[in-house]
């Protein structure tokens, strides 16, 4: 991975719509070569897709929970797939510490975090969960930004 490269991941982060077109323009090469890089970031598994970013508070899920799990040894992996599966779950991440697994997730109300911890809590393998509630959001991004990039 070159500077071409790290400048056209930069500028599909700032916007994944760009053409092939408008990437080369800015960046001063061929159309081609445009295609071919991005192609190839793709093949590679540096580009693993292209999305939407949603603001999860305009959509009603306003109440974001960090749980950190305790699990029974050698059973870690079955809870996080088991974990994994659930559309309110954003991240999970395995840990070191007292706790096994922190997993972060959105909810609309009380009631549907009240649900899902009682779901974790009867989970195979669930030996016991710490939640707490973020009161405010001061960073929330996913990714790692490039920066120093020029273009």
């Amino acid at each position: 991975m070159d500077d071409i490269d790290l400048r056209i991941i930069a500028l599909l982060q700032e916007d994944s719509r760009l053409s092939f077109n408008k990437i080369a323009n800015r960046l001063e090469v061929s159309v081609g070569t445009a295609y071919n890089r991005v192609k190839n970031l793709e093949a590679i598994g540096i580009v693993k897709g292209y999305t939407v970013t949603l603001d999860p508070s305009k959509l009603g899920y306003g109440l974001t929970a960090i749980i950190m799990i305790q699990a029974e040894g050698g059973h870690l992996t079955e809870v996080d797939q088991e974990i994994a599966k659930n559309v309110n779950v954003i991240a999970i991440y395995d840990i070191t510490g007292d706790y096994d697994a922190a997993v972060v997730a959105k909810f609309k109300d009380r009631s549907g975090l009240n649900d899902f911890v009682k779901s974790l809590l009867a989970t195979p393998h669930i030996k016991r969960t710490v939640t707490s509630v973020a009161l405010d959001i001061i960073k929330e991004e996913y990714g790692i930004k490039l920066c120093n990039v020029q273009r």
